[in-house]
């Protein structure tokens, strides 16, 4: 089995109740949750991401007063907080390896973050043999589409299941998906 899942950031900040939720969250949890139940084991290895960022700074620039909502945003998943933890019917049991990305900077892509223990995404698909990634989570137009390209650049190759993911902006997650596509991924449906 050479296969892995990438679960990007479902978290509490991220879904219906969080500091930038998006409409749809809590059903792609409960989705993703539902399929992990039905396919766990057909992956090697279940890699989940969580943005973990400091909440005493500004996170080299990535939270702002007055964000943008493109290159800044308001503070959300601060490390140790409700928001940073995984959405809560997100069943995280079948997870084989947890992420933290963020920490001081901006990060976006799965492939930004380490384990508790320094190991990184590159580090656990090498160490199983990954050559290809299904990645699920939120959000579309944004976390889950770098971490689509990233695995792509890395040489895995790549599914994106459109029902196990939720997006900031309809226009944005549509385009995002085109590109992936456009990259060389699969984009389908987990069905």
């Amino acid at each position: 089995m050479s296969r892995a899942l990438f679960i990007v950031d479902v978290q509490n900040d991220f879904t219906e109740r969080g500091a930038l939720g998006v409409a749809g969250g809590d059903a792609v949890a409960e989705r993703i949750s539902r399929f992990l139940d039905a396919h766990a084991d057909d992956y090697a290895v279940i890699v989940a991401s969580r943005d973990w960022h400091h909440g005493d700074d500004d996170n080299g620039g990535h939270f702002a007063a007055e964000p943008d909502f493109i290159d800044t945003w308001p503070a959300h998943c601060v490390g140790g907080t409700y928001g940073a933890d995984y959405d809560e019917v997100f069943d995280t049991s079948r997870v084989t390896h947890h992420l933290k990305k963020g920490q001081g900077k901006p990060a976006y892509s799965l492939f930004e973050g380490v384990t508790d223990d320094g190991v990184t995404a590159d580090g656990i698909l090498d160490e199983n043999g990954i050559s290809d990634i299904d990645v699920v989570g939120i959000a579309t137009d944004y976390c889950v589409r770098a971490s689509a390209l990233d695995a792509l650049k890395a040489g895995r190759g790549v599914r994106v299941f459109t029902d196990l993911v939720a997006g900031v902006h309809p226009d944005s997650s549509a385009k995002a998906l085109t590109e992936i596509a456009a990259a060389g991924a699969e984009v389908t449906r987990s069905e």
